[in-house]
């Protein structure tokens, strides 16, 4: 087993997504959920990103950026910036989680489900992620 299971509290704690698109929205919209405090960093985003409570920095990713977090998702489309992240990340011990890059990452999200306090988390350890998909679409139907 290489992930070890775990929820983390990460009301009012900062956060950084490198990365605007649909994958860093989503990532975004979840962190949010939980009460980080967000900060995204990309040189070009979605419009979506404009209307919701984080720190947009308009820019290229700097190691700099790490300053402080608690947590990283690289999430831009260029995996040599992935990976600049997750080297940069390791440097200083903070835990990272590269976009469609399972190998690289020191955490990974599972598929959820969320019915008032009970929260149902499927992993698949990042080599299904349609498993995943499937089995959470399966609760929320037997859960409604």
């Amino acid at each position: 087993m290489r992930y070890y299971p775990v929820f983390l509290d990460l009301q009012d704690r900062p956060v950084l997504v490198v990365g605007a698109g649909k994958v860093a929205l989503r990532k975004t919209k979840g962190l949010l959920d939980a009460g980080a405090r967000v900060t995204v960093v990309a040189p070009v985003c979605l419009p979506d990103f404009e209307d919701l409570p984080l720190r947009l920095v308009r820019r290229p990713f700097r190691p700099s950026d790490l300053a402080g977090a608690t947590l990283v998702f690289a999430a831009t489309n260029d995996r040599r910036v992935n990976h600049r992240i997750r080297l940069a990340a390791k440097t200083r011990g903070i835990f990272a989680n590269i976009a469609d890059s399972a190998a690289e990452c020191d955490f990974i999200v599972p598929a959820r489900v969320q019915r008032g306090d009970v929260h149902i988390a499927i992993s698949t350890g990042g080599k299904s992620p349609r498993i995943s998909a499937d089995l959470r679409r399966k609760l929320d139907e037997t859960l409604r």
